[in-house]
């Protein structure tokens, strides 16, 4: 009987799937040096051309190799940063691997193939291609094959074992590249700022490392950049025009719909035209029906906005739970970019495992009796992997950590939404001219919340009724004043924004945008702080405005105060924008970013130019389109001109840097 080969990128996988295809609990063979890697043994059909077969089911435990210099390139002072440029780079297993990586040579021997179980991404490719270059090391003629997978449901695993795919090389290729440069790049630019500083400074020379990231250096450039908005704004005030009136016993406010101005005297000139017309009219009264749609399917990134918007995590928390609830097969693989299902996928049968839930069984019951609608399509596929959905069902106070269950929890509940009919409901507008101006208000009236029932994380609820309102009808108002405020400066960025600011320029991937705010968080460079209250966005705030008088007086009054509002700011339970940690920069990580934007490149690193276009690059690779030494080449000889660009104004940051700037490491700024 022929000899399979099978290797997943983490023992929990391997577990899994060897059970699945064995249909029985696997007994497992320990690895002789590796505490967590074992071998399952069975007999499994996999069809043609492989048939009947005895397989060896093993793990790796992520990648196999490492990249890194010439060990004599260690001693950082014996050689100048540049030579990291084109000095000769290593690729080798590392210490810890080195008992996985003979257990696979081990196994290769006698088997007629070798089949890949890596995650279906990039990095799963480059694993695959570690693994089979370890299996060839004993058997060079071992023919190679992929399983494409989403999820470890066994359905889903069955059929991945009927239909195997060739390695892509490119993509493994793409990888390759990306662990070239950053590995020079990072060396070398960290070497120089290390070195450049850790004498100005008695607080500088305690930290062993500066470090340079050419990810993490744009998303410190975003904080940064935030913040000085932040602390270089100027209020500025303005005036509006606020008319009342009462009807009913109710009081119906309508908004100008200039908005406000920043010319007092105009207001009061508009303001005094109204008075002097002293009926208001009716022009308008609009009824229409109105719906608030259903999420799209989930993405990674969604997922980290969310998690942290909602479920008080942060990114790479969300991260890290997500993973292990996939490698326990509750939900599909959790780094994606689609946002769409295809319309062949029958996803009835994951929202019958749900039914038997507690607290959105019955919700799911009403999908399968009749109420559920396929979900809507996005505009993002990357023709790998489904949106994020739960394949299995586990009940919640089951789950290992009270963080897992919550991410469960989201997750489902937003698959059932997207499963779910639009939010309905009726508005009404009225709109009012009073004099030379416009003003108008609206109403709202909830009539099915459909979604909104399963997915408490967003918000539409019924405003106050409005009383009835007549086209052409005249009324003197209640009150009109005109009141005063001023505007009021940006928040600092939440982790959320920050996710999206990096998702829109291509700071990293779906994959490792989480990992990269919280490298710049390890190296001092940014801190999360509790919000202090203040501001809402680059909005208005009013105060007591009794500039003018109409109608029958005016009571003033403190206003409300606008904001930049916009995707996920409403919120149900737990959200909210307002109780969100900010991310604000410390004393080096502002120093550090104002020094690289005074070198005025046409290449900024604190800018995310650069690493965009190197993912760019990378696609190329993915394509066929560009090699990876033509992509190495490229980019070294960029880094090297901006490199030799900074060496030029050491003086200048040091200057920056100085111990006057940066007395106490950990004083914080004026927030």
């Amino acid at each position: 009987m022929r000899k399979i080969l099978c290797v997943a990128e983490k023992p929990s996988i391997a577990k899994a799937v060897a059970n699945h295809l064995a249909g029985a609990h696997v007994p497992a063979r320990s690895v002789t040096g590796s505490t967590y890697t074992k071998n399952y043994e069975f007999d499994y059909n996999f069809g043609p051309p492989w048939n009947q077969c005895r397989v060896v089911f093993t793990s790796v435990a992520g990648h196999l190799t490492v990249t890194d210099f010439d060990p004599k390139y260690k001693n950082w002072r014996a050689f100048p940063a540049t030579e990291l440029f084109e000095a000769r780079i290593d690729v080798f297993v590392k210490d810890d691997n080195k008992p996985i990586e003979r257990n696979i040579e081990q196994e290769a021997r006698g088997a007629f193939a070798l089949f890949i179980w890596t995650d279906c991404d990039r990095e799963g490719e480059h694993i695959g291609m570690e693994v089979r270059n370890a299996a060839r090391k004993t058997n060079a003629n071992i023919q190679v094959k992929r399983a494409i997978f989403s999820n470890i449901e066994r359905a889903h695993i069955i059929e991945a074992s009927r239909r195997f795919h060739e390695l892509d090389e490119k993509q493994a290729a793409a990888v390759e590249t990306r662990n070239e440069l950053d590995l020079r790049i990072g060396a070398a630019f960290t070497r120089f700022l290390t070195l450049s500083l850790q004498k100005v400074s008695p607080k500088l020379e305690d930290r062993p490392v500066i470090s340079y990231g050419s990810c993490q250096f744009p998303t410190l450039g975003f904080v940064v950049d935030r913040y000085w908005k932040v602390r270089n704004f100027t209020p500025e005030p303005f005036w509006k025009i606020a008319v009342m009136h009462q009807k009913q016993g109710m009081d119906v406010r309508f908004t100008w719909k200039r908005g406000h101005l920043f010319d007092r005297m105009t207001v009061v000139i508009l303001f005094e035209r109204c008075l002097a017309a002293k009926h208001a009219r009716v022009s308008k009264v609009t009824k229409k029906p109105t719906r608030k749609y259903r999420p799209l399917p989930l993405t990674t990134v969604e997922l980290q906005k969310n998690g942290t918007r909602f479920l008080r995590l942060d990114s790479k928390r969300v991260m890290t739970v997500a993973e292990s609830l996939y490698n326990k097969g509750w939900i599909s693989y959790p780094r994606t970019e689609t946002d769409q299902f295809d319309k062949a996928t029958n996803l009835r049968p994951f929202i019958e495992k749900q039914a038997q839930s507690t607290q959105w069984g019955q919700y799911a019951q009403g999908l399968l009796d009749g109420g559920f609608q396929f979900p809507r399509s996005g505009r993002n596929n990357d023709k790998a992997h489904p949106p994020i959905h739960p394949v299995n069902f586990v009940f919640p106070n089951t789950l290992a950590s009270d963080d897992e269950r919550r991410v469960y929890e989201f997750i489902v509940r937003r698959f059932l939404a997207c499963c779910s009919a639009d939010a309905l409901g009726e508005s009404t507008t009225i709109d009012l001219t009073y004099g030379p101006e416009r003003f108008a208000t609206s109403g709202l009236t909830v009539l099915e919340k459909n979604y909104l029932d399963v997915y408490p994380y967003e918000r539409w609820e019924s405003s106050a009724q409005l009383p009835p309102f007549a086209e052409g009808e005249t009324f003197v108002p209640t009150e009109a004043n005109i009141v005063d405020g001023k505007t009021t400066a940006p928040d600092y960025l939440t982790e959320p924004e920050l996710i999206e600011l990096m998702d829109r320029n291509g700071i990293g991937t779906d994959a490792t945008m989480a990992e990269h705010i919280s490298k710049v968080k390890e190296r001092e460079y940014i801190r999360a702080v509790a919000r202090s209250g203040a501001g809402a966005g680059e909005g208005e705030e009013e105060g007591q405005g009794n500039v003018g008088r109409g109608a029958r007086g005016s009571r003033g009054g403190r206003g409300g105060r606008g904001g930049r509002g916009g995707r996920g700011s409403s919120a149900g339970r737990g959200g909210g924008r307002g109780g969100l940690d900010q991310l604000v920069p410390t004393q080096l990580g502002v120093a550090l970013i104002d020094w690289y934007e005074s070198l005025n490149l046409d290449k900024n690193v604190a800018k995310p130019f650069l690493r965009k276009d190197l993912e760019v690059q990378l696609k190329a690779i993915c394509d066929g389109a560009k090699t990876k030494t033509q992509v190495v080449q490229t980019e070294v000889e960029v880094y090297r001109e901006i490199y030799a660009r900074q060496s030029q104004q050491v003086a200048l940051l040091k200057a920056v840097c100085s111990p006057m700037w940066l007395s106490d490491r950990d004083a914080r700024l004026q927030y």
